[in-house]
Parts: structure tokens; C-alpha cells; sequence
């Protein structure tokens, strides 16, 4: 290591083994430097070097992982030695970062990893890696849990969350200067939106993707044609509108599943579900020209599902808008189609386009940059539990089995779609309706209108009561 970067802010990265540091080690320094292998203790020494990570310097040690002593992989004499490099790489850190696997959840030896930790007096963040699908909600609960804070989820192999763990590791690192508080957010908010966004265009064979594409990019990049499937691929173009960078997918178009036969078509549609997997903004194009009982088909309805489901946010394109006859009997008949299928993200945002003609194009990125910041949003815990005990004294929880429901406290455990812990008694035994209040309650409330919004309820003691 150069002389001069031993000042820099040291991070460590502490976790048991196998839950992602050596690969979220690689993210921040921005090449690969730890071996990455699911063989539990593939690290077994300190490896250090200096991060610049989204404008961030500063240097990381990925520490060996604190083997269990229960685990047959490795020697006594060789735990104790990773157990001591780790204690020293803590007590050289400005902040650590406790990684937890956000599929397996915590165990208990990540519980007693906590405990450890708490008695270092360290700043410490946790981090809920491999976070990139909703199977990751258990872990998400359980680190919430731990009393460390709020939990950050990210994903080191495919690279999400990295906004999210810049914005609370800046406090620790950027030390060049001291502004207010407020000051702080602000520079952090205007770094997010410098960071590009995902937006992915989706839809049937031939709606007008491709022509949607070209209109937004002002040049003609993409293949278009009367034929359905002329895009086989998902094609990723970079951006800008408005000053802002954005990532544009333009996927293939997605038929029935019965119609897809060929091979190639096959792939297709693999290629356009992994790409909704990595998206922020879709936007589901519809042909608006044909029949309104054809307008919005099973295949909509199926796509439009696996993209809430997912956690994205959704936008509905009505693309050749300048061919439909009864404009408003159109807009009601989706307006009502999209309330009965998908009350869990109400408020989807339907916009009338011609791609061909220019039309509308701007009003459809203002929804895009909109749902993506209340997709984004994280509200502070105090205000979420202000806004609870209002809920709760307007309409109160049943009672069930002659006990009341106590819902006690909230808070926010990711964005992107948002997510929420709420701690309360009989979790098991609160009903849709009382969820459906609460859901429904933070989207009018916080503004947050056309993207899901998860709510998990835990039958636990609060773990920040003492706070």
C-alpha cells in the first residue's frame, strides 16, 4: 500500500463466511481482487485496498470470515487466527460492515456475531446481501431485528444497493468537509440521480417498442418492422433526457407462452424476465388501435403481474394513441381493468403516446422520473411511527380470541419497491383487510401511487424500544 493512503478511512467487512464479502470486496474497489468461491473460508487473510466507490475514497478490508465453532471445515488453531485477524481489522476501522446472506437469514451464530459486534463500540451498518429477489424479505426481517439499525439490502454480484450503502457509509468517509445535516442529504440525493436509471420497455410482439425507442433516442438505432419478434435480444442503450443518464432496455417482444416454440424465442423471453429482474422503471407498452377487448390481453395481465411481483415500478404506455376513436371510454376501461388486477400497486400511471409521432413523450418520462423516486423513497422512522399510532387510534386492530392486535412500531427495512416491518402482537392473526388499511394508507399518505409497497408484520418485542 502507498504511503499516502494510510489516512484514508478504514471500512472493515465482518461476516461469517460464504455470505458474499470477498464479492462485495470487489464491488467497492472496482476489480477483482478476493477469490470468490461458496467454499466456506476461501478467505483466510486479511486482504486491504482502497476503494473509490461513487465518489467515496477510502481503504476496505475484507476480513476472514468469522468461522462458527461448531463448522468441521477448518482447524481450531486456524478459526482462532481469522478470529484474531477480524478483531484487528475492527478495532482499525472507522465503520463495519456486518454482511448477512439475505437468502439464508440470520442463524444463530450471525445473532451471536451481533452481540460481538456491539461490544466493539464501532459504528457498525448491516449490509443484506444477495438481496436481488423477493426471497430475500426473511433476512431482511431478521437483521431488522438485530437492534444494529436499519438494515441496508444489496446486491454484491449484480451490483444493487450501491446508492443506498453510499448514502449512509458518507458520514464516516467524506470528512473533507462539515455541513449541516441537511446539507449532506442534499449532496447525496443530487449524487443519486447522477447514478443512471434502469428503464426497460416491455410489452406483446409489435406494439411499438423499437419505434418507442428510436422516438426517445432521436435516432434511428433500433430495427423496426410490421413482423412480430424483429427484436430477438434485449438491447441495453445508453441515455440521457433532461440531463439525466439513463440505461434503456429495449426487450424482445414477449408472445403467449403457448407461441413460444422456437428456441430463439425461448431465449427471448428468458432474456427480457432477467432483465426485469435488474430494472427500476418499466414501461408497458400497449397498442392502443386495436380492439378495446383485445386491448389489454391474459399476456398483459401475466407480464404487468411478474413485474409488481417483482418489486419494480410500472408505467403503461398506450402507444398509437392518435388512431383511437372513444379516447376517454379507452382510458376508463384500462383505468378499471388495472384497479381490479392490481389493487396491491393502485394507482398505476397510464400514459397515451404515439412513439411514431412524437407524441406524449415527455409527459411519459416525467411519470418514469416520478415513480422512480417514490420508488426509491425511505421515510424516517419516527415519522412512520407518528403516521402508525395515528392509523391505529383512527381504526384500531381486531380483536381475535378476546385480545386485541397491537401493532407497536414500524420502521422502513429497504426501498426499491418500499418495504416495512411492523412489530405487533399476533402478527399471525392480522387479517388482509387491517394490511390492505395500512398499505393503502402509506400510498396516499406519503405520496407514493403505482408501485408495490410491502408490508411484514413480526410478533416480536421492538427491538429499538430502548432507543
Amino acid at each position: 500500500m502507498h504511503g499516502d493512503n494510510k489516512d484514508l478511512p478504514l471500512v472493515a467487512l465482518v461476516g461469517r463466511p460464504n455470505v458474499g464479502k470477498s464479492t462485495l470486496f470487489n464491488r467497492l474497489v472496482g476489480r477483482r481482487i478476493a477469490l470468490v468461491h461458496n467454499q466456506p473460508g476461501v478467505t483466510r487473510d486479511r486482504k486491504e485496498a482502497v476503494a473509490d466507490f461513487i465518489g467515496l475514497t477510502f481503504r476496505v478490508i475484507d476480513t476472514p470470515g468469522l468461522m462458527d465453532p461448531s463448522a468441521k471445515e477448518v482447524s481450531k488453531e486456524l478459526s482462532e487466527g481469522m478470529r484474531q485477524q477480524t478483531l484487528s481489522a475492527i478495532k482499525a476501522a472507522k465503520v463495519v460492515l456486518f454482511v448477512i446472506d439475505g437468502i439464508e437469514g440470520c442463524t444463530p451464530y450471525d445473532l451471536e456475531l451481533s452481540r460481538f459486534l456491539r461490544q466493539q463500540n464501532k459504528p457498525i451498518i448491516v449490509l443484506v446481501n444477495k438481496s436481488e429477489g423477493k426471497h430475500s424479505v426473511q433476512g431482511i426481517a431478521d437483521a431488522a431485528s438485530l437492534g444494529l439499525g436499519e438494515p441496508i439490502s444489496v446486491s454484491a454480484e449484480h451490483g444493487l444497493g450501491m446508492s443506498d450503502l453510499e448514502f449512509v457509509l458518507r458520514p464516516f468517509i467524506d470528512t473533507s468537509e462539515i455541513a449541516e445535516e441537511c446539507e449532506e442529504e442534499d449532496e447525496s440525493e443530487e449524487e443519486r440521480e447522477k447514478r443512471p436509471l434502469n428503464l426497460a420497455i416491455m410489452g406483446r410482439p409489435n406494439v411499438g417498442k423499437s419505434t418507442l425507442v428510436n422516438t426517445l433516442l432521436g435516432e434511428k438505432r433500433q430495427l423496426t418492422a410490421d413482423m412480430p419478434g424483429v427484436t430477438r435480444d434485449a438491447i441495453a442503450l445508453s441515455w440521457e433526457f433532461e440531463g439525466r443518464s439513463i440505461q434503456l432496455v429495449d426487450t424482445a417482444g414477449i408472445r403467449r407462452q403457448s407461441r413460444v416454440q422456437e428456441a430463439v424465442e425461448r431465449l427471448a423471453v428468458m432474456d427480457a424476465q432477467r432483465t426485469l429482474r435488474f430494472a427500476d422503471v418499466v414501461v408497458l407498452v400497449i397498442d392502443g388501435s386495436i380492439p378495446e377487448r383485445e386491448l389489454i390481453e391474459k399476456q398483459d395481465l401475466v407480464l404487468a403481474a411478474e413485474v409488481i411481483e417483482e418489486g419494480r415500478a410500472l408505467i403503461l404506455a398506450i402507444n398509437k394513441w392518435d388512431m383511437v376513436q372513444k379516447k376517454e371510454q379507452l382510458l376508463k376501461h384500462l383505468r378499471e381493468q388495472l384497479d381490479v388486477h392490481f389493487a396491491q400497486a393502485k394507482g398505476i400511471a397510464v400514459i397515451p403516446i404515439s412513439a411514431l409521432k412524437d407524441q406524449n413523450i415527455e409527459p411519459l418520462m416525467k411519470a418514469v422520473f416520478k415513480v422512480e423516486k417514490a420508488w426509491n423513497r425511505r421515510l424516517p422512522t419516527a415519522e412512520l411511527n407518528r403516521w402508525l399510532q395515528f392509523k391505529v387510534d383512527n381504526h384500531p386492530a381486531p380483536i381475535v380470541a378476546g385480545k386485541r392486535i397491537r401493532p407497536k412500531y414500524m420502521t422502513q427495512i429497504k426501498s426499491r419497491p418500499p418495504t416495512f416491518m411492523v412489530f405487533t402482537t399476533k402478527a399471525g392473526d392480522m387479517p388482509d383487510s387491517y394490511k390492505r388499511y395500512l398499505i393503502n394508507g402509506l400510498r396516499e399518505d406519503f405520496d407514493m401511487p403505482g408501485i408495490p409497497i410491502r408490508v411484514n408484520f413480526k410478533s416480536s418485542k421492538n427491538p429499538f424500544a430502548d432507543d
